[in-house]
């Protein structure tokens, strides 16, 4: 897959971020690491172990192809990064599944639409007939309404399924389009 580069019109800051989405590689991994780990650290998006170390980090998040692992850039700093695989194995195969963080620092900038867009165009390219999200929680009303907006619909919410370290039992949405 080849590099993107995307620029996002910020009314508020009246400014213009630039930056490049590409597939990552061994190189990124500090970067990618100081993404995930405030973002697990929290508890409140990922469900993923709030205490996972960067050794089971890296071996979660890193995948071989079909999937992938990519990253977004500007001037050599990881801004965010998502990755993409397989669903399931075997019959489910066909369907994609991916994962985004951004970090704190540059939310707001178009940074996980641009990872969402990357992974949209991978998955079509490796032949994916479909995505699904597993696991959106249902408080992360941004995202939600972000992955709405680029045509995932929820399928179904698992009542109470994420335990927020904030405001308790949350659903997670199962969301879904095809490719």
């Amino acid at each position: 897959m080849a590099a993107v580069s995307a620029t996002e019109n910020t009314t508020a800051a009246k400014t213009t971020a630039t930056f490049d989405v590409r597939e990552a590689t061994a190189a990124d991994w500090p970067g990618i690491w100081a993404v995930l780990e405030p973002v697990l650290r929290t508890g409140e998006t990922f469900t993923w172990d709030r205490d996972t170390t960067e050794e089971q980090a890296r071996a979660k998040w890193i995948k071989e192809a079909p999937g992938q692992t990519f990253v977004a850039v500007r001037d050599g700093v990881v801004l965010g990064t998502g990755e993409l695989h397989a669903n399931q194995g075997g019959g489910g195969s066909h369907v994609a599944n991916a994962g985004y963080m951004v970090h704190a620092a540059y939310t707001g900038q178009g940074i996980a639409r641009a990872l969402c867009a990357y992974s949209l165009d991978a998955a079509r390219a490796a032949g994916f007939r479909a995505m699904q999200f597993n696991a959106v929680v249902e408080s992360n009303t941004t995202a939600v309404w972000l992955w709405q907006s680029m045509g995932f619909r929820i399928l179904a919410t698992v009542p109470e399924a994420f335990n927020h370290p904030e405001i308790g039992y949350v659903g997670l949405h199962v969301m879904y389009q095809k490719l």
